[in-house]
């Protein structure tokens, strides 16, 4: 197996740190020397430069993606019994904070090539819950990998029924659909800014976005205890402010993000080209108004694990993202409605989907090294 120092990463924080050291160091001494660490003028910075970058009018600075969505979907108004729909097909985080809001998860199943939400199946689900009784409240649209849910159809769907719509962009920061962003579709979206993130803070970090007024005023109270005046609760909130290190690092980042992106792409390109052959399933081939961000290139293959291994014995390191659905895991087993016509390309896909390496800082080199090594057990 190659040394340790040798490891391709599926990603690299360390990396997305040091690329950028000086500027990142200057920005932490500057918020250290000033003395204001918490909701002072880099976050206050940072939510106006990223609200600029997605074309909105507001961005609030959270503690973290999780709580993002969760003040999200408060402020939406969504409220205990409440019934939301989204996917199993995720990060657990989505349905938890769907949780955390008191409301029910109603799980719809994915579509094969893009990973994310089926439309017609988004469709079916509310028509089963009228005929039960039951309005949904919201959707929760996850943009998986970088690649963008249907939002067009999405968005249409919702003004029929009614119904408010949610973007979950916690791997989507600068991904688009005919040059609009993901995060501006929707009536609110949350972001996550974890280390591993496109846009990425040295710790958790999220913001809600929306141009909403009424949505951006319940968000920033319910982030700092309710308050419009320290110390006087209006409404019951919370603690999950970014603090001003962070959005420092943020507002750095930012920056680079399209930049940073571009280079994503361009290492997809390599993956494209050399593993097209072989008998992988690649990432969704990417339309012409689709701009995937590629947080992850994720293949898929019904000899997965024997990939993996193979790959890990030769220096490179993959990740599941997610090797079990979120309604098949321990603490969620059994409880959460699921669509009638069940989570079929759900259960399946998460059996053989493998992420490669995909991050801004490998190089050309090591690109072709992944799929070299990927051709070699494809031949054998």
């Amino acid at each position: 197996m190659a040394n340790e120092k040798n490891l391709i990463l599926p990603s690299d924080p360390k990396a997305n740190y040091l690329v950028h050291k000086e500027e990142i160091d200057s920005a932490i001494h500057n918020v250290l020397d000033s003395g204001k660490y918490i909701l002072g003028q880099q976050v206050r910075s940072f939510e106006k430069e990223f609200a600029d970058y997605l074309d909105l009018e507001f961005a609030i600075g959270v503690g973290s993606g999780t709580e993002a969505l969760h003040l999200a979907l408060l402020a939406c108004g969504i409220k205990s019994g409440d019934t939301v729909i989204t996917v199993s097909h995720t990060a657990v985080a989505t349905v938890a904070a769907i949780e955390l809001s008191g409301a029910k998860p109603f799980l719809v199943d994915i579509d094969e090539l893009s990973y994310n939400m089926d439309p017609v199946l988004l469709e079916k689900a509310i028509v089963e819950n009228v005929n039960r009784g039951i309005k949904p409240k919201a959707v929760v649209a996850v943009h998986l990998y970088g690649y963008p849910a249907n939002m067009p159809e999405i968005i249409d769907i919702a003004k029929r029924y009614d119904f408010r719509v949610i973007e979950d962009c916690a791997q989507s920061h600068g991904a688009s659909i005919g040059g609009k962003l993901t995060g501006s579709w929707s009536d609110i979206a949350a972001f996550s800014f974890y280390p591993t993130k496109n846009l990425s803070a040295l710790g958790d970090a999220g913001a809600v976005v929306t141009s909403d007024h009424a949505l951006v005023e319940k968000v920033r109270l319910l982030r700092e205890y309710g308050w419009k005046e320290r110390y006087f609760s209006d409404i019951c909130g919370f603690n999950s402010r970014l603090d001003e290190l962070q959005a420092a690092v943020l507002r750095v980042k930012l920056k680079f993000l399209d930049k940073e992106n571009s280079r994503r792409n361009e290492i997809a390109k390599i993956y494209d080209d050399a593993l097209s052959a072989t008998a992988l399933r690649l990432p969704r081939v990417v339309v012409n108004d689709i701009v995937h961000a590629y947080h992850q290139y994720a293949v898929r293959t019904s000899k997965r694990d024997a990939l993996r291994n193979y790959l890990k014995d030769n220096g490179v390191e993959t990740l599941i993202h997610y090797p079990m659905p979120v309604h098949q895991q321990k603490a969620y087993f059994g409880r959460l409605d699921i669509a009638s016509g069940g989570l079929n390309n759900t259960e399946k896909v998460c059996k053989e989907i493998l992420s490669l390496p995909m991050h801004p800082h490998m190089s050309d080199e090591q690109a072709w090294r992944v799929a070299g090594l990927i051709l070699d057990w494809s031949e054998k």
